[in-house]
């Protein structure tokens, strides 16, 4: 078949009305699909239910230092713990603190303080005489953004390329301008690109030179050990060591947790930061908390044992994750691939398929895929505010239907492509 935009009005209706009469027939079959969020699967979820057995009444419960895990102390977390997380975010243990089960909760703690009683000694940000702001690579994580705007924090977009955030864009920022405080970035398989930077954007993040000297790089390694093939697998050379060979050792907040490796209620979440950092954190630490779970530290220790034994937990949820995202993905290009309505990404990892649609139609896409059951993303979402300037981006969550439920979520998208193009194409024409 031809590229819609050079078929006549006529073709177009043609296609419009066999399309619309398929579209009837799956929206009569009262589905309920949901493909809001990235949620794990139960399946990926029951590769982890041995976790629930490697604790119990009679299991010595006290960690490698000897400390009883039932009662209070160790503020910074056990050290196998610390180990563990250290080795699957690629930094010493000395550079660690454990939190409890979210690393969304640490980066929300970590603009909270700064707000409240700023950077390592610098003016807190309610105190100063202009609005802070933030950098924003987009599209990106709704949930980063969300938290900046709680903050009344300014939100600048930063558009994303096949290597990273647009690098010039940030150094004009970052250097010139000393209310420029932060950026979010998801560096591996990113939300929801499925995009890794390049060594030279890394390299080029560790070279800032900002004119805030409360600049800091917020660093959501959220999917770090979440490849989908052993053979095709993105590296990330790693930002805290780049940033102190050139000097800037406080410059980066890394973040991580097992939500998604374990169980996303009850993981354990990290953040990877300088001596120095983390010395700062500590002090609001003993205000906010005796310490957090360690029960639930010891249980992520005793189960994965080490790096390895998580390494082969996500060969599993590989074997679960990947048969989906080949089906959207395959579906995409059989239906999608020769219309010229839609570009897409084939992620090597992560949890998202980000679909652009033509200029203007992925709110009326989603909304249409609605209509015929499938929830999906709000269009919009991949940006601070919920502004997509171009209303194009959507973003695709394979991972919780079954595969059954991803065939039909599937049909009802690429449906629901064709018929909002067309009509944005007849329009055109009109």
């Amino acid at each position: 078949m031809p590229v819609y935009k050079e078929m006549s009005k006529e073709e177009l209706l043609q296609e419009k009305t066999a399309l619309e009469a398929k579209f009837e027939e799956i929206k009569a079959r009262n589905l309920k699909l949901d493909m809001t969020r990235g949620k794990p699967s139960a399946a990926q979820l029951d590769l982890a239910m041995g976790m629930m057995d490697v604790l119990n009444s009679s299991t010595d419960l006290k960690c490698e230092a000897g400390v009883d895990c039932r009662n209070y102390g160790i503020l910074d977390g056990i050290d196998e713990a610390k180990e563990l997380l250290a080795d699957m975010t690629e930094v010493s243990k000395d550079n660690i603190i454990i939190y409890g089960n979210s690393s969304l909760n640490i980066m929300y703690d970590t603009v909270s303080r700064s707000v409240t009683h700023g950077v390592m000694g610098s003016t807190p940000w309610c105190k100063l005489d202009q609005p802070v702001k933030f950098l924003c690579p987009v599209p990106g994580y709704d949930r980063h953004f969300a938290i900046t705007e709680h903050f009344g924090i300014d939100m600048i977009n930063i558009p994303m390329t096949t290597t990273g955030p647009d690098m010039d864009l940030v150094e004009q920022y970052v250097n010139n301008d000393p209310m420029v405080k932060g950026i979010w970035c998801v560096p591996k398989y990113s939300n929801p690109q499925g995009l890794t930077y390049s060594d030279e954007t890394v390299r080029r993040f560790a070279r800032l030179k900002p004119a805030a000297e409360d600049f800091r790089i917020y660093w959501d390694n959220a999917y770090g050990v979440h490849h989908l093939y052993d053979d095709k697998q993105d590296n990330l050379v790693e930002i805290l060591m780049e940033c102190k060979k050139e000097g800037h050792p406080d410059m980066v907040f890394k973040f991580c947790s097992t939500s998604k490796v374990s169980f996303p209620g009850s993981g354990v979440a990290a953040i990877g930061a300088s001596k120095a950092n983390l010395e700062y954190i500590k002090k609001q630490m003993t205000i906010q908390t005796i310490g957090h779970d360690k029960l639930n530290q010891l249980r992520h220790v005793r189960y994965f044992k080490d790096i390895h034994g998580m390494v082969l937990h996500m060969r599993k949820h590989a074997e679960i994750l990947r048969p989906k995202f080949e089906m959207v993905l395959n579906g995409l290009e059989r239906e999608l691939g020769d219309k010229e309505i839609g570009t897409w990404i084939n992620p090597r990892g992560g949890y998202f398929i980000s679909f652009d649609s033509l200029p203007g139609c992925a709110k009326a896409i989603v909304a249409k895929a609605k209509e015929a059951g499938l929830v999906m993303t709000a269009a919009g979402a991949t940006f601070p505010y919920g502004k997509d300037p171009l209303d194009s981006n959507i973003r695709i969550a394979p991972s919780y239907p079954t595969l059954e439920e991803l065939e039909v979520a599937t049909e009802i998208f690429v449906l629901s492509v064709k018929l909002v193009s067309i009509d944005k194409i007849l329009a055109e024409k009109e």
